[in-house]
């Protein structure tokens, strides 16, 4: 009897020490990285500026704000919609540590679901945090999150999600930011983070907003720009700027019956011009093997790299993968021509950046030499 009151009370205590570690674990991930201002920075604000109601909630989140020397248009840019999506992410974090405005303002979300942030996708086995070396030795940490926002700020999904525009999604869909749009303000917190954003777009009278997404080197629609239908113009032209650039980029127009998306909900909503733009990721994709922090940051698997000898891929992959300073170099560089198709064609709300950081700087010196240290 004693023997088994032993065991009983070792096992017990390993049991004891594993939550406490796991947990340890899991909350480790409610602290947000540092993102350091860049001299562009005017100013920084909370989405719960625009929607009192998610104060104090894991839906708020930082909003970077880079007013212009000179007046002109206003322009929103989305990263971490997905955080399981980093090139979208670290494309706003570079915009915000290095970017000027000499005309026009800007604001920058990189946190869009910020409670997503705050965990990973159950069952994946994907890093907490990944991290990226600085000129100087140190080391910038960034967290890996999920498509989805946390259950601990959300729970449980309905069998149905009842979207606002009357369509019906899958329940999970409810927890995803990007079918919420353009939300609700009453709603749940997803809902609310979307409804926040919609007025960010209406109060601040953006003239276009660009949506930072990732995608799987299998998904058909990859390393484009997705389009309502009011942008397609000013799609096309950065296409052909692109192009002319080296960099290839395709074209899909936003279907109207896939409801909740950005560039379809933004745009049926408000003035505001809306682009999606998708990178291959290959550490999110169905094919890829183990996920591990190196996947996420060099883009190599050798699955990958057998899918694409084996043509089931829709962009191009070999042996060098597709790290993540190729994808966050594609971003940067979609929105600075996008924004230099924005300007030849509206001229009266122009949106100029100086110190944008350039697509070969950043292939060949690495996204380390564009992140500030942290004090």
């Amino acid at each position: 009897m004693k023997k088994r009151y032993v065991q009983f009370i070792v096992f017990i205590s390993v049991v004891l020490v594993v939550v406490l570690l796991s947990g340890f674990s899991f909350t480790s991930m409610w602290k947000d990285p540092p993102i350091v201002r860049g001299p562009g920075v005017s100013e920084v604000k909370m989405l719960s500026d625009w929607l009192p109601s998610l104060s104090g909630t894991k839906g708020d989140t930082e909003v970077y704000i880079i007013r212009g020397s000179e007046p002109g248009g206003n322009f929103l840019l989305l990263g971490g919609n997905h955080p399981n999506e980093p090139g979208g992410t670290l494309a706003a974090v570079l915009m915000i540590e290095n970017v000027s405005s000499l005309a026009g303002t800007v604001y920058i979300i990189p946190r869009a679901n910020h409670s997503a942030f705050t965990h990973n996708d159950p069952m994946e086995g994907a890093p907490q945090f990944f991290s990226i070396e600085l000129p100087d030795g140190s080391r910038r940490t960034f967290r890996f999150g999920s498509r989805r926002t946390n259950p601990v700020s959300q729970w449980p999904d309905p069998t149905i999600y009842n979207h606002p525009t009357g369509s019906t999604l899958g329940g999970s869909e409810i927890s995803n930011l990007n079918r919420a749009f353009p939300g609700r303000e009453d709603g749940i917190i997803t809902e609310r983070v979307a409804a926040a954003i919609m007025n960010i777009v209406k109060q601040e009278k953006i003239d276009l907003v660009c949506d930072l997404h990732e995608s799987s080197p299998e998904y058909p629609v990859n390393n484009a720009i997705v389009f309502h239908q009011e942008a397609a113009e000013l799609a096309i032209m950065t296409q052909m700027m692109l192009e002319m650039e080296g960099v290839d980029i395709r074209l899909e127009e936003s279907p109207p019956s896939l409801r909740g998306l950005t560039h379809r909900e933004i745009g049926d909503n408000s003035d505001a011009y809306v682009v999606l733009l998708e990178v291959a990721n290959p550490s999110q994709g169905r094919l890829r093997g183990k996920t591990t922090e190196e996947l996420v940051t060099t883009g190599v698997d050798k699955y990958y790299l057998q899918a694409s000898k084996d043509g089931k891929l829709f962009a191009p992959y070999d042996e060098t993968g597709y790290p993540l300073e190729l994808r966050v170099a594609r971003h940067v560089t979609t929105v600075r021509v996008l924004l230099d198709s924005w300007n030849m064609m509206f001229p009266d709300r122009m949106i100029m950046l100086s110190d944008v950081p350039a697509y070969n700087a950043i292939l060949s010196d690495g996204l380390g030499a564009f992140l500030k240290p942290v004090s």
